[in-house]
């Protein structure tokens, strides 16, 4: 198996495990917050999140691999977030999930399509600054499971 295919796999598998949490919360349980400083999250903000980065994260990658710089020098990732938060502060939770599962579906197959050297090519990626695709990828995941980890120890 490819690397790129072990990234994709993994990729997968975490999602689907992050799919089945969420699909199980009660309606109390989206409403819990999550992270308190600065702008309070709740679990429905968490998965909203996970939906609009991955989602402007792949495109970044793509640009990247077409040859591209990557995330401006100037860019916010606390003002991108903000944005992001307005824009789907209305859409319910049932919709966050099908967006969630479309999105990760999305990603698996990009990442799927990836020649193994096209991992080696170099970006700047908005948190990990200056990098290649596959710690990119590789950060999609991560980024995943501690916001799910934080999110499950707010349910406690």
């Amino acid at each position: 198996m490819s690397e790129a295919a072990e990234l994709a796999e993994k990729l997968k598998i975490e999602g689907e495990r992050i799919l089945q949490f969420f699909s199980g919360l009660s309606e109390v349980d989206w409403t819990r917050e999550v992270y308190t400083e600065g702008t309070t999250w709740s679990v429905r903000s968490v998965l909203s999140h996970c939906v609009t980065s991955e989602r402007g994260l792949v495109k970044l990658f793509e640009a990247i691999r077409q040859g591209g710089a990557g995330a401006a020098d100037d860019f916010s990732i606390d003002d991108y977030n903000a944005a992001q938060q307005e824009e789907t502060k209305e859409l319910p939770a049932a919709e966050l999930l099908e967006q969630y599962k479309e999105v990760r579906a999305s990603s698996v197959t990009w990442v799927s399509s990836l020649k193994d050297e096209e991992l080696e090519i170099a970006g700047r990626h908005p948190f990990l600054n200056e990098t290649v695709i596959r710690e990119m990828i590789k950060m999609l995941y991560i980024h995943n499971q501690l916001h799910y980890r934080d999110t499950k120890k707010a349910l406690k």
